[in-house]
């Protein structure tokens, strides 16, 4: 098996700690095999077969700032 190294921000290892009970390497290791698999369909399969890979719950929230609410409330 090969190694690599990855950089994480402080903050985020520091959140990290607090969830000891996770082994980070396997769950980043599954992450990237599941990924690597996804693209290795759309090589095989092309786009237009492919479902779409994007996080729902990120999708979901507003990318809006309050400011920019502001700015287009006049179009509800």
């Amino acid at each position: 098996m090969t190694n690599i190294t990855l950089s994480i921000d402080d903050e985020v290892y520091k959140k990290m700690k607090n969830f000891s009970d996770i082994r980070w390497s396997e769950f980043v290791r599954k992450c990237i095999q599941k990924r690597v698999e996804e693209l290795q369909k759309i090589e095989i399969d092309g786009w237009d077969t492919l479902e779409f890979l994007g996080d729902e719950k990120l999708l979901a929230e507003s990318w809006l700032s309050k400011e920019d609410e502001k700015a287009f409330e006049y179009l509800q």
